[in-house]
């Protein structure tokens, strides 16, 4: 991977973050929050133990996350119909409705990037990029997992 690559997948990286920052500004979302919701959007309800391995995060971490969102109506905990220990996080009609909408803004524009490559050549970046993805996630996990062994 030439370093220009690498320049130009961080600026991506960053575009993103800036984006999602712009997206919550005067909310009580944050990247993290918006895990949670696409996690429960994805799974449907999950206890807080399922939601923490889903985004390879502490319990702690999520029960942080959980209380704000619920403080902000986004999620709510319910009794785990067959473990009395357990506690199951919904979400609620609001944020079902938040996340239809930003599922359509994400189609959307998902839609407006792929429009920037030529239609021939989309193919190759899809597998490209995706070979990337997979190839960072390795790495990021042999990284914990040294760090875990230390």
């Amino acid at each position: 991977m030439s370093a220009e690559l690498l320049n130009q997948l961080l600026a991506i990286g960053d575009l993103m973050r800036r984006d999602m920052a712009r997206a919550f500004a005067g909310t009580p979302l944050t990247e993290s929050r918006v895990a949670v919701l696409w996690t429960l959007r994805v799974s449907g309800a999950s206890t807080q133990r399922d939601v923490a391995v889903a985004l390879r995060v502490s319990g702690k971490n999520v029960s942080l996350l959980v209380d704000a969102l619920e403080s902000a109506g986004y999620v709510h905990r319910a009794k785990h119909p067959t473990d009395r220990r357990a506690v199951l996080l919904e979400l609620t009609d609001s944020a079902n409705a938040l996340m239809a909408k930003m599922e359509r803004e994400h189609a959307q524009l998902a839609e407006t990037l792929v429009a920037a490559v030529s239609p021939g050549d989309v193919a190759t970046v899809e597998r490209g990029v995706t070979a990337i993805a997979a190839r960072l996630s390795e790495l990021v996990d042999e990284a914990a997992a040294a760090g875990d062994a230390t």
